[in-house]
């Protein structure tokens, strides 16, 4: 289906009998005409969250915080970990999750919330964690770029994770953000091959677009780096150490990386995906997964973002050399936390 990743819905892991229909062949070219003409659009519900801030005490994750203004992403990625989160919505994690979004329109509210409680201990608050804080429906909604006012009025740190370079869109926040040492943005960065990238991540920027983020971000003085994920064996692996070498030289100062993960409905999804894209390469790509994930698709906890055995040791060793041959420097840079106001201390700026 054109600018969708997947192209139909997937059975989720909480499903109850389905009905679908079956085309018998009597009227296969009205079929296909009605089919064409209800190409599904994207669809915004606009709800109200009961919390904001996530956390997680994963050995996988870097991070312990994290908000996601947006449930479901527009992007359409076909690898992205976070679409088995909408079977909890009792939507599949196929096409529903590219089509069928949520706002979550109390998002700063609930924000200054918990920043206004007495116990509340400042902690880097990651945007983008599960889906894309700059996916296209912030144009409309904005919340990513009010979440970052009330960081930046209240001097909180916050991390950034995006592929689009709507994020130049607020780099005035940014730069004052970053002056005081209060975030880092991480660009993501999966191919820089336009024709495997508009088959794997169909709305998201182009691969050239990214860099130049990287490269005005890091001409306004905000701490970026580049996150190559997901490496996927024989597709865009080999371009793990051209990947880094690019960024780097548009204004990277830190650099990680990611090896595929298939985590529940994500597993019949991607093959599909290679079905429908690269046959030929299926098994071998699957099989290399296998190996990399003790004969499963699935993941390991604790082995989630590296995997393990061969395959995985030696993408592991790729990337350690290329980072100390580029000199990069570590992924996650201590924030400032020491400068937190709270909502009901803002006299201290005057």
């Amino acid at each position: 289906m054109a600018g969708r990743g997947s192209s139909h819905n997937v059975d989720h892991r909480f499903s109850g009998p389905q009905v679908e229909a079956v085309d018998d062949g009597w009227q296969a070219q009205e079929w296909e005409a009605a089919f064409q003409s209800q190409a599904p659009q994207t669809q915004v519900r606009e709800i109200e969250a009961k919390s904001i801030i996530s956390h997680n005490l994963s050995p996988d994750v870097p991070f312990g915080r994290s908000i996601n203004p947006y449930q479901g992403c527009e992007h359409g990625c076909i690898y992205c970990y976070a679409r088995p989160s909408h079977a909890y919505l009792e939507l599949s994690p196929g096409l529903d999750f590219e089509t069928k979004l949520f706002a979550k329109l109390n998002a700063v509210a609930l924000l200054r919330r918990e920043f206004a409680k007495p116990s509340y201990q400042p902690q880097t608050i990651v945007l983008g964690a599960n889906t894309d804080p700059y996916q296209p429906i912030e144009q409309h909604y904005r919340l990513t770029r009010e979440l970052l006012e009330v960081m930046l009025a209240h001097r909180h740190p916050v991390g950034i994770i995006t592929k689009s370079a709507m994020i130049l869109r607020d780099l005035d926040l940014l730069r004052e953000l970053a002056r005081e040492n209060l975030c880092q943005v991480m660009v993501s960065v999966t191919t820089l091959n336009e024709t495997l990238r508009r088959q794997l991540e169909p709305r998201a920027s182009t691969g050239a677009g990214r860099l130049k983020v990287v490269e005005k971000l890091a001409g306004a003085g905000v701490p970026v780096g580049v996150l190559a994920a997901p490496m996927i064996p024989r597709l865009n692996e080999p371009e793990l150490e051209q990947i880094i070498k690019s960024a780097v030289q548009a204004g990277a100062g830190c650099a990680d990386y990611i090896l595929l993960r298939l985590p529940h409905e994500l597993t019949t999804l991607f093959s599909d995906w290679l079905d429908e894209h690269y046959p030929g390469q299926k098994e071998a790509v699957l099989n290399q997964l296998r190996a990399s994930r003790g004969g499963n698709l699935n993941t390991a906890f604790g082995t989630r973002m590296r995997g393990e055995g061969q395959f995985a040791d030696l993408l592991a060793q790729r990337f350690r050399l290329i980072s100390r041959r580029l000199s990069l420097g570590k992924r996650h840079i201590a924030l400032n936390t020491a400068s937190f106001i709270r909502p009901n201390e803002q006299l201290r700026l005057f």
